[in-house]
């Protein structure tokens, strides 16, 4: 068994056959989509995705034994295994609409699988997707009248965007779901004996089918949890004068909680994590469960409330009105270290701000200007108070405020100074993940205030009219 087809070159399929052509080097593996630009960019200089360390994986295995191709069919009837790593979005339509998984292009795949298969396929579920989408798949197999003896797995993907080179090369754990029966356990020891080339045995754990496939979307309703959870803290911690760092430091140190995924910000985004709480809330419905479902939709909740909670603080601290102010946005991507703006904070936070008339001006050092534009623009098409700047200087030169959205580690070491001295006074920073030093700042002379810290208080000067009755000499009579 030596040739890999991934159907979908999209974020997880991409990087996790880069990983696996780089460590089982005498396996020939073919990335399939039908999307030919996106192909194109794979087999170029300039991928469609930026991770840290992925271009190098893809420089030294593409070409050797790393193929990227539109031709789908071809690769699906030479593969032995068989990922299906398609994107399965949030329903917009019909049944479901707004928490339910589209499973479009899954049944898509398995059709296209049903129809070109000659032989029988290991077949992995790659991408997240409810519970009990094997049975759809193996339906669908069944019915092609072919009598091929697929097997279908779950292999669930837990890759940190910004980390993912990282997690694929040092995971916590590799999650592996397959039926209980001769066909499926020969299966699964052979989907184990390729990541078992660099994944010690102990991080390869093996469930039944399902458990495998409900982890995925647990794993990322409890991370996500955390967020919203320390982000309800933040506001409380804004109302009485508390520091969210501290609580969080002082919580975390309890060896039941832990620290991991405490840091307060202005609310977490990504393909995943909403997507995958939502299709929960739908599956918590579909049995019955409306109170568990209740309770997740509120993760979801409280992270949207968090980020108009931040856009409004900006408002209000800057006199009630932003309408005519020029407000710099330093970061659009979800997080640092990547170009993915799927269910950015960045986005909310910027729609609100130019529904305030706020002019609003947009640096990330990766998101080109086209996606950001894309993502902001309103039912009317392009929004004149937009612009979009190849620098953080340049869009914090002559604006009324800064706004840091997206933990960029080259934010952390701007020229403040400089940035003070080209804007009005006052000059406000806003940091919406807590990476700047605030008392420092505040030296420099800004207004400056982050997520769940105590707010900046100006100076208390006496009022001019008051000047003689609260002089040194009045107070010696």
């Amino acid at each position: 068994m030596t040739k890999i087809c991934c159907i979908g070159a999209g974020y997880v399929g991409g990087p996790t056959m880069a990983m696996i052509a780089l460590k089982a080097p005498d396996i020939t593996v073919s990335v399939v989509d039908v999307n030919a630009a996106r192909i194109a960019a794979w087999n170029s200089d300039d991928l469609p995705i930026y991770e840290p360390g992925l271009a190098e994986i893809v420089k030294e295995c593409r070409g050797r034994n790393l193929l990227f191709t539109t031709e789908v069919k071809d690769a699906i009837r030479e593969a032995d295994f068989i990922f299906v790593s398609v994107n399965t979005p949030t329903k917009t339509y019909g049944i479901g609409a707004g928490r339910a998984a589209d499973l479009r292009f899954v049944e898509s795949v398995a059709r296209s699988i049903a129809e070109v298969a000659e032989s029988p396929k290991i077949i992995i579920e790659k991408s997240t997707m409810p519970v009990k989408t094997a049975e759809t798949i193996k339906d669908i197999l069944a019915a092609s009248g072919r009598r091929l003896a697929h097997q279908v797995l779950s292999n669930p993907e837990f890759l940190a965007e910004g980390t993912a080179i990282a997690d694929l090369l040092e995971p916590d754990r590799v999650l592996i779901g397959g039926e209980h029966t001769p066909g499926g356990d020969q299966a699964v020891a052979a989907l184990v004996d390729i990541y078992a080339r660099w994944v010690p045995r102990e991080r390869i754990i093996t469930t039944s089918l399902w458990s495998a496939e409900l982890s995925k979307l647990v794993a990322n309703a409890f991370l996500a949890q955390r967020i919203s959870s320390i982000n309800t803290i933040s506001a409380l911690c804004e109302a009485t004068g508390a520091d969210v760092d501290e609580v969080a430091n002082a919580i975390g140190k309890d060896s039941r909680i832990g620290p991991k995924f405490l840091k307060s910000s202005v609310g977490f985004g990504g393909s995943c994590f909403q997507k995958d709480i939502l299709n929960l809330v739908y599956l918590c419905e579909y049995y019955g469960l409306s109170e568990v479902a209740a309770y997740w939709n509120g993760v979801v909740h409280m992270n949207n409330w968090q980020k108009q909670r931040f856009a409004a603080r900006i408002v209000r601290t800057l006199f009630n009105t932003v309408a005519g102010k020029k407000i710099a946005v330093l970061g659009f991507a979800f997080k640092k270290d990547t170009n993915d703006t799927r269910e950015s904070p960045a986005i909310c936070v910027v729609r609100d701000l130019l529904a305030e008339r706020a002019r609003v001006s947009v640096y990330d050092p990766q998101v080109p200007e086209s996606q950001i534009r894309s993502e902001v623009r309103g039912p009317d098409g392009e929004n004149e108070l937009l612009t979009v700047v190849s620098n953080a200087y340049e869009a914090a030169d002559g604006a009324h405020a800064l706004v840091l959205v997206t933990e960029w580690d080259a934010f952390k070491h701007l020229d403040f100074e400089r940035i003070y001295a080209t804007m009005p006074k006052p000059a406000f920073i806003f940091d919406g993940r807590n990476i700047l030093p605030l008392d420092e700042l505040r030296q420099i002379g800004f207004r400056a205030e982050g997520i769940g810290k105590p707010a900046y208080s100006a100076p208390l000067l006496p009022h001019p009219s008051l000047k003689t009755v609260y002089s040194p000499a009045a107070l010696t009579v």
